[in-house]
């Protein structure tokens, strides 16, 4: 697996199985999605699945133009397709597959997972997959983490999680004061210390990284996301040195990939 690209103006997961690759979500245009993969030796030409998490644009911005030009299998639940269409963005029938959150389905040899979270899109959900007891939980886009959330994703090998925002940074910064209450309710975004103090319940002895994605552009740097989770995470015994590593993810740059 390989983050693409996270941040507030695209976000973009690459993952494959011996039996073919996939994309969650395509927030980047289809030439930026092309160059990122590029970059880690890969092509559009290789997805076989593209999941959908929610209709923002930051989610969905190449979609109109790679389902324009490449066959490719789309999922996402019944009212996000909806707020999909409602945006002028319209996909082939044949390209078009229902996924609703609880639920399952085995793409590329994969069993994915659909579970909803709490953001301020029609119908936003997330995923893990999992093969071979191995298993990547991605969750970003949420104002809170539930147990319900916890639950799911809990266990895994490796997380692609949230850590969107500093409190101070965003409170400080230069956002409308109704911007700043949308990003730090229940339907916004978690915070570095919120995230760590997730994480910490879904770590088990089995995990050994997660990527801190999302942040925010104007509200976060990457250092001080790093820095606040591990502090979080070591006063809770979480050892982020040789237990679980932290890993960066970037709106231009994708990661390494890596081989769960």
């Amino acid at each position: 697996m390989s983050v693409l690209a996270s941040g507030s103006t695209g976000n973009c997961i690459y993952v494959e199985s011996e039996s073919g690759s996939l994309l969650i979500d395509v927030g980047l245009t289809c030439k930026r999605t092309e160059l990122a993969l590029n970059k880690i030796e890969r092509s559009l030409n290789d997805i076989d699945a593209i999941l959908i998490t929610h209709e923002h644009s930051d989610h969905i911005k190449g979609l109109k133009v790679i389902a324009k030009r490449y066959n490719i299998p789309i999922f996402a639940n019944k009212k996000t397709w909806q707020a999909i269409e409602s945006k002028n963005i319209h996909v082939n029938r044949e390209q078009k597959f229902e996924f609703n959150a609880l639920n399952y389905k085995e793409i590329i040899g994969l069993d994915v997972e659909s579970f909803n979270v709490s953001h301020d899109a029609v119908d936003p959900q997330f995923y893990t997959l999992s093969q071979n007891d191995k298993k990547l939980s991605v969750i970003t886009d949420t104002g809170y983490v539930s147990d319900e959330m916890k639950g799911i994703i809990k266990d895994s090998d490796v997380f692609v999680f949230e850590s969107n925002h500093d409190v101070d940074m965003l409170r400080a910064g230069r956002y409308p004061w109704v911007t700043k209450q949308r990003i730090l309710s229940d339907v916004g975004h978690v915070s570095n210390e919120d995230a760590a103090h997730a994480m910490k319940d879904v770590i088990t002895d089995r995990t050994k990284r997660i990527y801190l994605s999302h942040l925010s552009q104007d509200n976060n740097i990457k250092e001080l996301a790093r820095m606040s989770v591990e502090q979080v995470l070591n006063h809770h015994d979480v050892d982020t040195v040789s237990h679980v590593e932290l890993h960066d993810t970037d709106k231009d740059e994708p990661t390494r990939i890596y081989t769960l």
